[in-house]
């Protein structure tokens, strides 16, 4: 009992130092990203199943062993440490609000402020993070886009009333480009936003190696072109399609959106209209070429299977995979949101895109950096996680405003 205790406790205190501080280098990357994803977005429930441990100990045995102290200081260290970790956390809201103010100006949410108010209470969705749901939304399963199976289905989400000429924002979703599903990623950011009017779209596409690389990025160009066609029929505005992803997805997005109209992406469908009217990308990989010297990261390892080739023998083909190579005036809007505690994508890769977008781009490009965020932090409801995504429905609502497109459909509280 007293070595079982002791046990949990010492395993809880080094997830939370690892939460607070990853830990370092290549061959522990991904055991620190998937152990400090976890720790840091769940650390209140971490904290009170920390206090309820130390409570039934004391109240059964006492702290007669030095064991029962040492299980106790562990404890109260990893408490400690947790408590860090929430305090962080707390502070992403005001890290992504500044990143607006900064790039947009002070005004940016004077005419949005109902953006952040669905039909689930906040302290509902914290405790049962993992129950995603919003019964104001309607999910449409498994559209097809394309010939070809699963890989090219859909979702769309919107409203139960069916809003009309509503903006649509498309998401990607993450795997390293060899995993993944329209299922498991942005479902926060598209419940809130569906809740609000807008109208939703989760893709899937083909994955590597069975895929080569730019097999993803068309068949995302084809759903694009499919919504321009057929969204108006959910209630979409054909005229105003944001795009959003995280990891993989992140750079996919970043791609649509830097690539408009880039004939070698659209075989057979050169003259349809791929552009994109802001893009929002979480945690994205910016440099498959390697370009920045940046060691480490996602694409480590990665890139040749999506690639089906070698950097050495191809560098212009890994750069011309690269939203660092993509570069343009004429970019849409963008919200880039990155954590200091990236294990899988180094955020050192985020700040250089984002100084070198601003430099090129005529439109704002908004930079949250997020203090103590690991990779996927927004998969589920968390004191972060819910923060930015009031956020980026700002960003993506003050988009909106920005263009000549139909207006809104008019919001309606659950």
């Amino acid at each position: 009992m007293i070595r079982g205790f002791v046990l949990r406790q010492a395993v809880g205190a080094a997830l939370t130092a690892n939460a607070l501080r990853p830990l370092p280098g290549a061959p522990t990357s991904f055991v620190a990203f998937l152990s400090g994803w976890l720790t840091t977005e769940l650390a209140p429930h971490l904290l009170a199943a920390t206090a309820t441990d130390v409570a039934q100990h004391v109240a059964r045995r006492g702290t007669r062993t030095r064991a029962d102290r040492v299980g106790l200081a562990l404890a109260g260290a990893s408490a400690a440490g947790l408590a860090a970790v929430i305090a962080i956390g707390q502070g992403a809201r005001r890290e992504a609000e500044s990143a607006l103010v900064e790039a947009l100006g002070e005004g940016h949410a004077d005419r949005d402020s109902a953006v952040g108010r669905t039909g689930r209470p906040v302290w509902r969705q914290l405790l049962n993070p993992f129950w995603i749901r919003d019964k104001a939304v309607t999910r449409v399963r498994d559209i097809a886009y394309l010939p070809g199976g699963r890989r090219t289905r859909l979702d769309i989400y919107h409203r139960q009333d069916v809003p009309e000429k509503s903006p649509v924002l498309l998401q990607i979703h993450g795997g390293g480009w060899v995993i993944g599903s329209k299922n498991q990623q942005g479902l926060p950011l598209m419940l809130e936003m569906a809740s609000r009017g807008w109208v939703c779209a989760a893709v899937n596409y083909p994955l590597s190696p069975k895929a080569k690389w730019p097999a993803h990025l068309i068949a995302i160009k084809q759903a694009l072109a499919w919504l321009r066609e057929n969204v108006e029929e959910y209630g979409g505005d054909p005229g105003f399609i944001a795009v959003t992803g995280g990891s993989a997805g992140g750079h996919l997005a970043a791609m649509v959106a830097l690539t408009a109209g880039d004939r070698r992406f659209q075989p057979g469908f050169e003259d349809v209209d791929t552009s994109v009217q802001a893009c929002v990308p979480y945690y994205g990989v910016y440099d498959i070429a390697g370009d920045t010297g940046i060691k480490g990261g996602l694409r480590s390892g990665l890139m040749p299977i999506v690639l089906g080739k070698r950097r050495a023998r191809f560098p212009d083909d890994y750069r011309a995979a690269s939203p660092f190579g993509h570069l343009r005036a004429d970019a849409p809007p963008f919200f880039v949101i990155h954590g200091t505690n990236d294990s899988l994508v180094p955020v050192a890769e985020a700040r250089i895109f984002v100084d070198e977008l601003r430099q090129v781009s005529d439109n704002p490009v908004a930079y949250a950096e997020l203090r103590g965020a690991q990779h996927a932090f927004d998969i589920f409801p968390s004191i972060r996680s819910i923060g930015v995504t009031r956020a980026v429905g700002r960003f993506l609502e003050w988009s909106r405003r920005g263009t000549t497109a139909t207006p809104p459909a008019e919001v309606v509280s659950p």
